[in-house]
């Protein structure tokens, strides 16, 4: 499943949020936008998932406009999941995730209940949260809602997933642990990331965006160098290479002041 992005232009009362903005991620890539808070990402990833009309441009899901396919259609091919999940009314786990499967139900009933039930399983197993099933999502921690709500992404079994920071306010071990899930679905992945090395550890490829345009695209030891992250974020680093993973591992250098 492969994403393409042309000349994406979004404003809010006549001033550019996304600047024409074109990018691509190919089948099997989990591809990375990264770039300081204001510069447009979430704006960016809503105009691909139309929570947004973008003023001109569009985004194509192999080769077929994403505007031009119905709540249904989009949802098979591709599945979401919003850095703002305010969840005003309780409901179980189970059921939280099963709203995954809307795409796949049909108008007169005839679905296989018991494959449906155990697709569900599958993915609260799959995200570590067997034995979850009846608890309450409002009841849950940051990072078990979280991964709640990665599991509904993951049943709606489309090959492509957008994520929108997913790991935010997060503490570390949840971050890694739901990046973890996200890596090993051998799904396409667009997510944007606020966590630089988090990017460098997970993503094949990355996009640097400033004020709503694409600066950079490369692997992560391509951009994850001292004088683009100073560019980018205003502030100095040392990258080193991490042992462990021979990712980029960046550290930041702030200018203390004595």
């Amino acid at each position: 499943m492969k994403l393409e992005v042309k000349d994406i232009v979004y404003s809010i009362d006549s001033k550019l949020i996304v600047n024409g903005v074109s990018l691509g991620v190919e089948k099997g890539e989990f591809v990375g936008l990264v770039g300081p808070n204001g510069c447009g990402k979430s704006t960016l990833l809503k105009s691909i998932y139309r929570v947004y009309k973008p003023d001109s441009g569009a985004a194509y899901i192999d080769g077929k406009c994403i505007a031009d396919m119905s709540n249904k259609e989009s949802a098979l091919e591709m599945s979401v999941m919003q850095q703002e999940n305010n969840v005003e009314f309780d409901m179980m786990v189970y059921d939280m995730v099963m709203l995954g499967r809307f795409a796949h139900q049909h108008l007169f009933g005839g679905n296989d209940k018991i494959k449906e039930r155990q697709i569900v399983l599958d993915a609260i197993e799959e995200v570590g949260l067997k034995g979850y099933e009846e608890r309450s999502f409002l009841s849950l921690s940051g990072g078990e809602k979280q991964r709640t709500l990665v599991a509904r992404a993951l049943v709606q079994k489309a090959d492509l997933i957008i994520l929108d920071e997913p790991t935010n306010h997060l503490d570390i071990g949840y971050q890694y642990q739901i990046m973890n899930i996200l890596k090993r679905q051998k799904l396409t992945v667009f997510s944007s990331i606020h966590d630089l090395n988090v990017a460098s550890c997970y993503c094949d490829r990355v996009i640097l965006l400033k004020k709503g345009k694409v600066v950079d695209v490369g692997t992560p030891e391509e951009v994850f160098v001292p004088h683009k992250i100073r560019q980018l974020f205003g502030i100095d680093t040392k990258v080193t290479v991490n042992e462990a993973t021979g990712k980029p591992n960046i550290i930041f250098i702030p200018d203390l002041v004595s």
